[in-house]
């Protein structure tokens, strides 16, 4: 994987309607009056549309989604979809936002471990726990099922609306080791951006991620405006409690459905239950999202966002062990999937970057 530097890291990072004024001519009540007549009112020329995608150079990748977007949502068009069928799915990592140096998930599950410490003190001297202690990443992957026993330890014995609170208040504190912000302020302005758009031609936009469902739900509605009920993701099983009459519903720690790659058009069908008029993704993990988005009748659109920009972001697709991105690359062009090249298709990476 090509390595980059994080902007701002001293490290290597494993990361209008203008305002139009109406000019009124005041006369005076003492003033004489004038046989000439007043000059006629000009009327200013009209302000041009905003750009809804302001952040996204013009090039091939965003002309190609608008002219998709136009042609679906013009009435009487050979390519006109219903509203109801105007669906969007969007993976999360390195889609919506980075996943570099490593998934930002597993950064909450390595955090969370840290905080349960001090009631484990036998994690001192046993692995995988011992690795995260110590930030001995190499001796927590070199244990069998080492980061399986992290996720599933840190993710669960825990009621839904506790795990809830406990993801709130790590993106509130947390923050990434390169750009020293908060997890959620690593989104990508320019898909930001393109929620927004789609949301105002009428499509409905659904977040189809291999990260946890729950882990989402908490934070995803106030950041992409995309409410809990059309996240579809990995999920842990969980089970109905009444305690003091009190009812819960409790995490365990058993997977319940994974929603990456083959995954994604079973949980897609399962939870959506309409194929998709466009699919965005970023690495092979999404490969069969696009397909199953593409491969039916009438007009489809997958899109593949390419990370090409080492100095504002990270570098990688073919050799990375995140996010990799190879049969993306080889097979997408062939199949009328836009790849869209972060470098020189986004004027800026980060929401941040705007005020830079």
């Amino acid at each position: 994987m090509p390595s980059a530097r994080t902007p701002g890291s001293s490290h290597p990072s494993i990361p209008t309607a203008a305002l139009v004024a109406l000019c009124c001519l005041l006369a005076s009540c003492n003033a004489t009056p004038r046989e000439t007549p007043a000059p006629a009112a000009t009327t200013p020329p009209a302000a041009a549309p905003a750009d809804p995608l302001l952040s996204w150079n013009d090039g091939p990748a965003k002309k190609a989604i608008v002219e998709f977007v136009v042609r679906t949502t013009t009435p009487n068009g050979p390519d006109f979809v219903a509203p109801a069928e105007r669906i969007a799915v969007f993976d999360n990592d390195g889609t919506l936002w980075a996943e570099h140096p490593i998934y930002f998930q597993v950064a909450f599950a390595l955090d969370r471990i840290k905080a349960m410490a001090p009631s484990h003190p036998e994690w001192k001297s046993k692995q995988p726990f011992k690795g995260v202690l110590e930030g001995d990443m190499k001796a927590v992957m070199a244990t069998e099922h080492g980061l399986a026993q992290i996720m599933a330890v840190s993710h669960s014995g825990n009621t839904t609306d506790e795990f809830a609170s406990l993801v709130n208040e790590w993106m509130a504190s947390a923050t990434h080791p390169g750009t020293k912000r908060h997890y959620n302020e690593m989104v990508y302005q320019p898909m930001l951006e393109m929620l927004t758009y789609l949301r105002a031609n009428g499509y409905k936009t659904f977040i189809v991620s291999g990260g946890g469902v729950e882990f989402m739900r908490p934070w995803v509605e106030e950041t992409y405006g995309i409410p809990p009920e059309q996240i579809v993701g990995s999920r842990a099983k969980v089970k109905y409690e009444a305690k003091d009459g009190v009812p819960s519903l409790v995490r365990l720690p058993d997977v319940d459905f994974v929603d990456d790659k083959a995954g994604k058009p079973v949980g897609i069908h399962q939870v959506i239950g309409r194929r998709p008029t466009m699919a965005f993704g970023n690495s092979d993990g999404d490969f069969e999202m696009l397909e199953w988005t593409t491969s039916a009748k009438g007009p489809r659109l997958g899109v593949i966002v390419h990370h090409t920009d080492a100095v504002r972001e990270w570098a990688y697709d073919r050799e990375s062990h995140i996010g990799q991105l190879a049969r993306g690359l080889d097979e997408g062009p062939k199949r009328g999937w836009v790849i869209v090249d972060m470098k020189n298709e986004w004027k800026v990476i980060y929401p941040f970057q705007r005020m830079m």
